[in-house]
């Protein structure tokens, strides 16, 4: 799934951003905790979650980082440049979730523009995310 890339130039507080939907199944969760090279069993074993008090895997805080900077860098660009991000996990995710994305500009000073970023699943928030961007130095000219 895609969704249109805006222009970070030009952006206002209170801008929303679109919805970005990302389904997670089991090959999703457990191939995103390998290619961080996060091999805790609790994001690949079943029966090892379930001993850990969890009813499937989940997704690892790694793969969460890496979904998040999908999400901005689907709505900015790929040429977008990070300068800070500061997350806070909720919820977990287990396959069959789908994690929705959604953002709003909470800060424009300069070329830097700061996000407010959420992936929610059906049982509230997975990730909620402070996320400081400016665009590429060859887009800044």
């Amino acid at each position: 799934m895609s969704i249109e890339t805006l222009d970070l130039r030009g952006r206002s507080v209170g801008d929303t951003l679109p919805e970005l939907a990302i389904p997670l199944d089991r090959t999703t969760i457990v191939a995103a905790a390998v290619a961080s090279q996060d091999f805790e069993d609790v994001h690949h074993d079943p029966t090892k979650a379930n001993e850990r008090g969890t009813p499937d895997i989940f997704m690892s805080i790694n793969s969460t980082n890496g979904f998040l900077d999908r999400y901005v860098t689907d709505v900015f660009g790929p040429a977008t440049r990070f300068k800070k991000v500061a997350l806070r996990l909720g919820v977990p995710n287990f396959p069959g979730d789908t994690m929705t994305f959604s953002g709003e500009v909470t800060e424009v000073a300069g070329d830097d523009v700061t996000l407010k970023v959420v992936g929610r699943n059906s049982r509230g928030a997975h990730v909620t995310a402070t996320v400081t961007i400016t665009p590429s130095q060859e887009a800044a000219k």
